[in-house]
């Protein structure tokens, strides 16, 4: 199992640097960074991570199709890739949708946009003229001049049944969001059906303390909406250092590749020492 750990997009961005490189030193895999309207973009501080490092891989989670060209997103990642071989892994998903319509971003089926844009993005990656006419993308031979060697694994950040079977189908792994319990796993991976090397990632929220209920309650409440349960519900790395990594090792065993934490609070970093040393 790869261990993740995200920066909260409610961080200041000049505090990426200093974050990515104190976990570069550690027992961490990956750095997981977020777009979300509004907050920050992922290809910029996706090329800020990687320059700041030299070990950690850096995942986008998650850019969305609805405000991406294909062709640009794929100069972008190849860019990256280029640079910074075999540490990146792009994350696209359908981007939340009242904000899409918020920048007149809304297409008429956000599936089909997801499937054009992964498959898209992939050939081109792989250093294909892609031509496609599908209903929402439009390519008609483009190529990479400069395609990576090592071309990066692209993700699809999704949720609902037929995201997760678009997902297998056509990407190479799938980014599965915050809350969800291990006994669920075998269901969203039956929806899935993908090969074994097809990589699942799963978000969690980190807090450790005595307070974790406390200082986790409003997020558990958001998350229940989204997820349609109780908050009670909502599964969080949370309470003491073991009780945390024993929520993150049965995401391991209930099939999940990478487990990326997303701590919670002030000093993000000190849940992150605590829950390494517990592991």
């Amino acid at each position: 199992m790869r261990l993740g750990v995200m920066f909260d997009r409610d961080l200041p961005p000049e505090q990426l640097v200093p974050f990515a490189r104190e976990l570069d030193g550690t027992a961490v895999d990956d750095l997981w960074v977020v777009e979300d309207l509004g907050w920050t973009g992922a290809i910029s501080s996706a090329a800020t991570a990687l320059a700041a490092t030299s070990h950690l891989r850096v995942g986008l989670g998650i850019t969305p199709a609805p405000l991406r060209n294909p062709m640009l997103l794929a100069m972008e990642l190849a860019n990256l890739a280029r640079l910074h071989p075999g540490r990146l892994a792009a994350g696209i998903g359908h981007g939340v949708q009242d904000w899409m319509r918020q920048v007149g971003a809304a297409v008429p089926s956000p599936l089909a946009l997801l499937e054009e844009t992964i498959t898209a993005v992939r050939g081109l990656l792989r250093g294909e003229t892609v031509t496609l006419h599908g209903r929402s993308v439009h390519l008609d031979g483009v190529s990479l001049v400069h395609p990576p060697a090592e071309p990066p694994p692209v993700l699809a950040g999704v949720l609902n049944p037929r995201s997760l079977a678009l997902s297998g189908r056509v990407a190479q792994g799938t980014i599965l969001p915050e809350g969800f319990a291990p006994e669920r796993f075998p269901e969203l991976l039956g929806h899935i059906g993908a090969p074994a090397d097809h990589e699942v990632v799963a978000f969690i929220h980190l807090y450790i303390g005595a307070d974790a209920r406390e200082a986790t309650w409003d997020i558990a409440v958001e998350h229940a909406k989204f997820l349609k349960v109780r908050p009670e519900e909502v599964v969080m790395a949370t309470g003491s250092a073991e009780e945390a990594a024993e929520r993150v090792r049965e995401l391991g065993a209930a099939g999940v590749h990478t487990v990326a934490v997303r701590p919670v609070g002030a000093e993000p970093l000190s849940h992150v020492t605590k829950l390494l040393a517990a592991l």
